[in-house]
């Protein structure tokens, strides 16, 4: 199994589809990480009115072998919050301050789990891909059109053939976008982006490009959701906007922004 990132609340908080169960568990986990990390697996189950099986579940689906490397995780992610809260009374912030530092840590702890998810080996291969295809088709579903844009502008600088589409802005946009997929070869490369990792309209396309052949490199926030176990490729990108807003909420497009960066600064770097 990979290595897991370092960050439980991360990964909570990020797009993973959990079950109502599991949902139950995480909630319990967020709402006292400090307590929650200091819980046998018996006693959190009793704490979320769960099990140890759904617990055990739970941990193997965010990347750790057992419960005892996620309660360590956890633990790390206490001893951080502890130690948020002695600066801040320490230096007496006032709740405006406060308010900034709180995004500032949680924006840091997004980066740093993004950039600790990313598998090497996978990223050689999505490295020469990009080096090698003659046209990169970027799509996306709606609200992460400014992060596919400034993708296709990025690789289009290096000098590749960009196509960038949104999908449900327009049904005509949609019939064009699909129409193009259609017609890559497996000499390029389609590269979607969707936080969520469920899109019907996506789901179609990804699924034309790889009946002609062409990879598909897929950047989202759930690495177990639909469009992930259908992509040849998938970056996951954390997410950790639920600790700053409660409630509906988009999801963050700086992790998946910061991908987008990692990509064009390594083959830019392989140029100069």
């Amino acid at each position: 199994m990979c290595e897991a990132p370092g960050s439980v609340v991360t990964l909570l908080c990020s797009g993973i589809q959990l079950y109502s169960a599991e949902r139950r568990i995480a909630d319990c986990i967020l709402a006292d990480v400090k307590r929650a990390s200091m819980c046998t697996s018996a006693e959190l189950a009793r704490l979320s009115s769960s099990s140890e099986a759904t617990i055990t579940r739970l941990c193997h689906k965010l990347g750790f072998e057992n419960y005892r490397k996620f309660q360590l995780a956890l633990a790390r992610d206490a001893m951080e919050q502890q130690e948020t809260a002695r600066r801040t009374r320490e230096e007496g912030q006032d709740e405006l301050r406060q308010a900034l530092l709180d995004i500032q840590a949680n924006r840091e702890e997004e980066l740093r789990a993004t950039i600790q998810a990313i598998d090497t080996r996978q990223l050689r291969r999505v490295l020469s891909l990009l080096r090698s295809c003659e046209v990169i088709e970027v799509v996306s579903e709606g609200r992460s059109l400014p992060v596919a844009l400034d993708a296709s502008i990025r690789f289009g600088h290096l000098g590749k053939r960009c196509v960038a589409s949104a999908l449900h802005e327009k049904t005509l946009a949609f019939a064009q976008t699909l129409a193009f997929a259609q017609t890559l070869t497996p000499k390029d490369l389609l590269m979607a982006f969707s936080t969520s990792g469920r899109d019907a309209g996506l789901e179609e396309v990804i699924s034309a490009a790889k009946m002609r052949g062409a990879p598909v490199l897929l950047i989202t926030c759930d690495s177990h959701s639909p469009l992930a176990h259908l992509s040849d490729y998938v970056m996951t990108a954390s997410n950790r906007e639920q600790r700053l807003i409660e409630g509906s909420h988009a999801a963050s497009l700086l992790s998946p922004n910061i991908l987008v960066e990692v990509l064009y600064y390594l083959l830019r770097m392989e140029k100069a």
